[in-house]
């Protein structure tokens, strides 16, 4: 099995790749331990540490812009300069690793003045007017600017653009007028992502960050994550805003606009309002978005369900081709619902193309029930309909934009917003979301299980699978292997996660299932081994240990995510990003989940009902395949030999 790296590049310090070796051993590691004075503060600390580190944990701010929890040490931007004992320069407290017993300063004339210094000329050739910036107000560089007392421009302005913008994205919008070539863009794709779309060109003066070729962001290896964007301090880089076309569709009259929540945005819009991460407003968000002015509110758990559901069908019958058929049908089958996943695989791995679950996304699901069975319900003209999509990934605007997501004669998909739009059209109508009242999803949709929750953190897709491929295959309740139903071995933030599921006994095939398989014999004794991925840094250790014919080539089932932390740590959510923000949301998608009164997405009866009503053949049928199923495009990528 792949073991767990948390540094996954060589950029990271030596020194700081061994003392965190170090301190995953706990005791049995002899690492020395250094005292270190800062601001007249004593502390202990592992040599090794830095003095940022170290300062933190005695509470003491030090500035920063290029340093990330999530990446690796830089060293760039000069903000966080200290003083250090016997140094004849100012020292970087973010790469600065303490070797020896030490006396620090971090607020000193001398730094202040450095550090204003160094704002300054970052300000000198950051282009444009802040009130205007989509960043404004949660911009990193104008909140130092603020701090520091910075009220006028001691080396200039720039207010004519010079760089352009790059808008051929789907997805991202790159304004490097805006940049301050903090890098940390070019390590979360290289480093987090390993995609590597951007990198730094030239030096000193005439550094700049460029796209491979200079191409625009259309043409680049994009994966359209958004990670970048996540960590961007400024407004170089942000999604593509179509707020004011959803405006525009929510004031024609012509129009019956409907929207779509995931459960991602539900954990983290709070913070968009000043909540502490991990506050679920799901019901108060229902109220403020038929204020907005949308017709109807549905939950994207629906098609969360229906999406298990078709895909574990899939599963079935890829097992029982592979257990007892001719071996015509690809395992380990991959997880498809993340679409940053699914263009890393088409641009990298297109060889594996056969691998992907030919189930659409909860997403795009939806899109073409609400165009087709939907319409056709109502009465409404599927060309007036307007679909929405509340959604924490900035690759999901790609893939509603992507030309075979039109199975029902239309574009199944008109919109994706972000969680960071949707609080923007919040509070362009003046509401305050704590305190809306709140109110329910409606009518069809409206009701998602405990299962399609908890798709919006890493390992939940597994989770809803085995949950229910378990209970209809056996017919015993998951509960007697799992307390609660509570799956926690697929459960965390490890990079990958491993494990094995016996199947000792096989019950009757339930009704829903019975146009797929005859009888379940061929997974009686089975032993179901599934991986679980999130970050398509650890997508490409899988791939790469699926082609050497590892561990996960044993596979069955494998769950990949494109972010970090699965859902709730997508490209659309509310900046900033790191690990513990992650998993105070995930907590909140957990919590929703053992509030959920129908748990397994296989009970949910709305789901039932459309197939009773539309997809009478059930799971997996002709129908179902033209509505609810797609295909892939192998993109490949452009190789340059060197």
């Amino acid at each position: 099995m792949i073991k767990a790296c948390k540094y996954r590049s060589c950029r990271t310090p030596k020194t700081e790749r061994l003392r965190d070796a170090c301190e995953s051993k706990g005791e049995e590691c002899s690492i020395e331990v250094v005292a270190v004075n800062i601001d007249g503060k004593e502390i202990q600390v592992n040599k090794g540490t830095t003095i940022l580190e170290a300062a933190r944990r005695i509470g003491i701010k030090i500035p920063t812009l290029c340093y990330h929890e999530d990446l690796c040490v830089a060293g760039i931007c000069r903000i966080c300069l200290v003083e250090v004992e016997d140094s004849n320069t100012l020292e970087a407290a973010c790469s600065y690793s303490i070797y020896k017993s030490l006396k620090i300063k971090t607020h000193t004339p001398k730094i202040r003045r450095a550090r204003k210094n160094v704002l300054e000329l970052m300000l000198a050739s950051h282009v444009g007017e802040c009130y205007s910036c989509i960043r404004n107000n949660n911009c990193e560089l104008q909140r130092l600017a603020m701090e520091y007392g910075i009220t006028s421009y001691s080396f200039g302005h720039e207010n004519t653009p010079k760089k352009g913008v790059d808008k051929t994205s789907h997805s991202i919008v790159r304004d490097m007028d805006k940049c301050i070539l903090c890098r940390r863009c070019v390590r979360s794709c290289i480093d987090l992502q390993e995609v590597g779309v951007y990198t730094v060109k030239n030096r000193g003066k005439d550094s700049s960050i460029a796209t491979f070729k200079d191409c625009s962001m259309e043409d680049a290896v994009c994966i359209n994550c958004g990670q970048c964007v996540n960590r961007c301090p400024t407004g170089a880089l942000h999604e593509k805003d179509e707020t004011e076309e959803v405006w525009r569709a929510l004031e024609d009259s012509s129009k019956h606009v409907v929207i779509q929540t995931a459960p991602a945005p539900r954990a983290g819009i709070g913070e968009e309002f000043g909540m502490p991460p991990g506050t679920p407003l799901t019901l108060e968000m229902n109220t403020a978005l038929r204020y907005c002015g949308f017709k109807r509110v549905f939950d994207t758990c629906f098609t969360a369900d229906l999406t298990i559901i078709e895909e574990g069908t899939e599963l079935l019958v890829r097992l029982k081709d592979q257990l007892i058929g001719e071996k015509k049908k690809v395992l380990p089958m991959f997880t498809s619902c993340s679409p940053g996943w699914v263009k890393y695989l088409e641009h990298f791995y297109p060889e594996f193309i056969p691998s992907l679950s030919t189930a659409k996304s909860p997403q795009q699901m939806f899109g073409s029930i609400i165009k087709t069975y939907y319409a056709k319900t109502h009465n409404i003209d599927p060309k007036d309909i307007v679909t929405v999509a509340l959604m924490p990934c900035t690759a999901k605007k790609f893939e509603a934009g992507r030309p075979e997501m039109n199975s029902s004669g239309y574009r199944d998909v008109d919109y994706g917003l972000t969680t960071r739009e949707m609080a923007k059209m919040f509070r362009e109508t003046g509401i305050d979301l704590p305190n809306m009242e709140k109110s329910g999803f409606d009518t069809p949709f409206g009701g998602g299980s405990g299962s399609g929750i908890i798709f919006g953190a890493t390992g939940g897709v597994m989770e809803s699978a085995i949950r229910t491929l378990f209970e209809l295959v056996t017919g015993d309740e998951i509960n007697s292997l799992f307390q609660h139903g509570e799956i926690k071995e697929v459960r965390g933030f490890e990079d990958v996660k491993y494990m094995e599921l016996e199947i000792p006994k096989v019950g009757e095939v339930p009704e829903i299932l019975r146009g797929v398989v005859d009888d379940f014999n061929f997974l009686k004794g089975a032993t179901l081994k599934v991986a679980i991925c999130h970050g398509t840094a650890n997508a490409r250790r899988v791939l790469e240990d699926i082609k050497a014919g590892g561990v996960f080539s044993e596979c069955h089932f494998i769950e990949f995510m494109a972010c970090p932390g699965g859902c709730l740590g997508g490209g659309g959510q509310p900046i900033p990003t790191d690990e513990n923000i992650r998993r105070e949301r995930a907590k909140a998608i957990y919590s929703e989940d053992n509030e959920a009164s129908v748990r397994k997405s296989y009970q949910n009866q709305e789901v039932l009902k459309l197939y009773e009503e539309f997809l009478p053949e059930g799971p997996g049928c002709k129908k179902a395949h033209k509505y609810l199923h797609t295909s892939y495009t192998p993109r490949g990528k452009e190789e340059i030999k060197i």
